[in-house]
């Protein structure tokens, strides 16, 4: 039995099966994770979903920033952008049985690999959380969209505040800290303040910011983090982390890895995919 992660699909099926083939998958045998945004600016993303929902038990899939808006948009809380590819899977004749399972997909994944943990979420996790504390967050955000009240949230989901977490955040303001740090993170301060405007890679931060994952003192350092999310950043391979967004939509590649026996036990596996939108 192996255990695949992959990268961002966003919409891009076509892909998803060449890479599928290319690492020999089983859904009898072998599990998959895919770290978030399955869906939108691709121009498959019905495609994607009926094919993931359709393998059952041997994936699980987390949900990035992409995917929760395409539930904002089903339910009307936000308007599709003009570079949104969603209407496709609005017009699903299943619309309704296949958002119900997207939105009972998981925000963090975590797995004890060779006594080591390995913890999977869409963009980063902020420095003051542990491993223990992004799994009790991200369940504390799935009991709410899997819950009657969702539409409910999604209305108060947008928005940029609060950007600095504490513990005694609640209500709306707690829930929205914890989508964005889970599906829309990259660079933060210090003291672990999100920031939402740099987008290039890690190499040459803006003053007075750092990738989330170089914080001094983050604690989950102890863990690897496994995401997706920062196409340019793409793949970065360290023991502390693994980044896996590779730019599919933007005609980089489709990545996977193979997690062995230990988690310094890493192949990629990638394939090349056809560009589907253009920066800017």
């Amino acid at each position: 039995m192996a255990l695949f992660l992959m990268g961002d699909i966003q919409g891009c099926d076509t892909p998803v099966g060449r890479l599928l083939d290319r690492i020999d998958f089983s859904p009898s045998r072998d599990t998959l994770v895919v770290l978030g945004d399955l869906v939108n600016r691709g121009p498959e993303s019905a495609a994607v979903l009926r094919r993931l929902q359709g393998m059952g038990a041997s994936v699980q899939c987390l949900l990035g920033n992409h995917d929760l808006h395409l539930l904002g948009v089903a339910t009307g809380a936000r308007s599709a952008g003009r570079r949104d590819t969603l209407a496709q899977v609005l017009a699903m004749p299943e619309r309704d049985a296949v958002l119900d399972w997207l939105r009972h997909q998981s925000m963090a994944l975590h797995r004890r690999i060779g006594g080591a943990d390995l913890l999977m979420v869409h963009a980063g996790v902020p420095p003051q959380w542990t491993v223990q504390d992004t799994m009790s967050h991200a369940g504390e955000l799935e009991g709410v969209l899997r819950g009657p009240r969702y539409a409910d949230f999604l209305q108060e989901m947008y928005g940029n505040e609060p950007a600095l977490w504490h513990d005694a955040l609640t209500g709306p303001a707690r829930l929205r800290f914890i989508v964005n740090a889970l599906t829309r993170m990259r660079f933060c301060t210090a003291d672990g303040r999100l920031d939402f405007d740099a987008k290039d890679g890690a190499a040459d931060p803006p003053a007075g910011l750092l990738p989330w994952f170089d914080v001094p003192a983050r604690r989950t350092a102890g863990a690897t983090v496994a995401f997706g999310h920062w196409s340019t950043l793409g793949w970065l391979s360290r023991p502390d982390i693994l980044s896996l967004d590779t730019g599919c939509v933007w005609g980089g590649c489709l990545s996977a890895v193979r997690i062995g026996d230990t988690l310094a036990e890493r192949e990629l596996i990638q394939v090349k995919c056809e560009q589907a939108q253009k920066p800017g």
